[in-house]
Formats: structure tokens, sequence, C-alpha cells
């Protein structure tokens, strides 16, 4: 089943064909493209082409990201189908890899993690928001051949968020870390689920670097 594919997917910024690069943006649970495009817009590079896929009833998956995986499939595998459909698509038109960013927010940012690590490429940027790896407590990613060849990983969360233990972002840290990823992981003290100002600031500065 691919309860996710084929559904509409929103763009905005520059066309593909003269983009200076793209960015994937892999929206939250109940909300919609045009909500995770509200962000592209406070990033402010509208030389970049923005894809923005969308969820079947705005959700990827019905469970907590810490459930066991059965019971959030199959929105998982089809989400990351979406996903890599949209990279594929990319780079068969030739978008090169170190100038695409992918990007998501809570769901959308366990989803794009999860993506990152399953097809490990030297992207412009893996920028994970409110998010981090899928998987109960206990997951071990020791099973993982990868080489990040110095992605920029960008993991900024609350230190007290609801959805996303703290814990979890600590280790998505060390996994992106040890399989050659550039990471930076920043936990706001009592900030809510949200993107903040310093958020929006590194990602621009990620964005730069990849189109210089």
């Amino acid at each position: 089943m691919q309860p996710h594919f084929g559904n509409a997917v929103e763009r905005a910024g520059a066309p593909i064909t003269s983009a200076l690069g793209a960015m994937v943006l892999v929206h939250g649970r109940n909300a919609g493209p045009a909500n995770i495009l509200d962000l592209f817009t406070r990033l402010g590079r509208p030389q970049l082409a923005a894809i923005a896929p969308a969820a079947s009833g705005g959700t990827w998956y019905p469970q907590s990201f810490l459930a066991p995986r059965e019971q959030n499939e199959p929105g998982i595998t089809s989400g990351l189908f979406v996903i890599e459909t949209l990279v594929s698509e990319l780079i068969a038109g030739g978008m090169p890899p170190e100038k695409i960013i992918l990007l998501g927010f809570s769901q959308g940012g366990c989803l794009t993690a999860e993506f990152a690590l399953r097809h490990p490429r030297h992207y412009g940027g893996v920028m994970v928001l409110s998010g981090g790896l899928i998987g109960p407590p206990g997951t071990r990613w020791d099973n993982i051949s990868a080489d990040y060849e110095g992605t920029p990983v960008f993991l900024g969360c609350s230190d007290v968020d609801a959805h996303i233990p703290k814990e979890r972002v600590l280790e998505s840290e060390a996994v992106f870390a040890k399989h050659g990823a550039s990471v930076t992981r920043r936990l706001y003290p009592n900030m809510g689920h949200l993107v903040n100002e310093d958020e929006i600031a590194f990602v621009q500065h990620v964005i730069d670097a990849a189109i210089a």
C-alpha cells in the first residue's frame, strides 16, 4: 500500500530548471504543504526550488515515532517512498545531491531523518526540526553502512518537547556523526514545539553554503 503516493505536491520558489538548488520540505502532523511552505517563505531564499509533498489526511503515520514500527505502517514506508521519488526526480533532472537540502518539521522531521539514514549521500543539508530517527526506545542503528561525506545535518529541538525526547535527538546526533556527517545539534531550553529564529538562521547558512 502507498497511502501517500500520488498526492498533490506543492511547489514554490524558482523553477527547477533555473534554480540554484532545491529543497524538499516535509510537513508535520495535522498539517500540509502550505504550512511547511510558509517556513520556506521565512527562509527568504527564493532562488531555490521548493517541493512539498502531502500526507493523506495530513498525517504521515498514526502513532508516535517511538511506537513499534508495525503500528505506523504503511505510513512510514509510503512517506519515505514519496521523498525518495522526489529526490530521485531532482537528481535525474540534473540537480546535484550536494545542492539538495532536505528539511522536515515534527513528523516531517522524523521522516527526513529516517530518509537520510536510509539513503546516504552528500546532500546540501539535512535539516531536522523537532524530530529524530524513528524507532521505539532501545532501537540501535549498529547495522547502518553509510558515508555522508561531510553533509551538514542539523538537529534542533526543545529540551522538553512533548513529542520528541531529547534523548532521541542525542541518539540521532551520534548516528549521523558516526557516519561522516557534520552535525550541529541544538537543544533550546523550554522551547515549545515550533521553529525559532536561531534555527531559521542556521538553515539559511546551510542553504547559502550549498548554493555558493
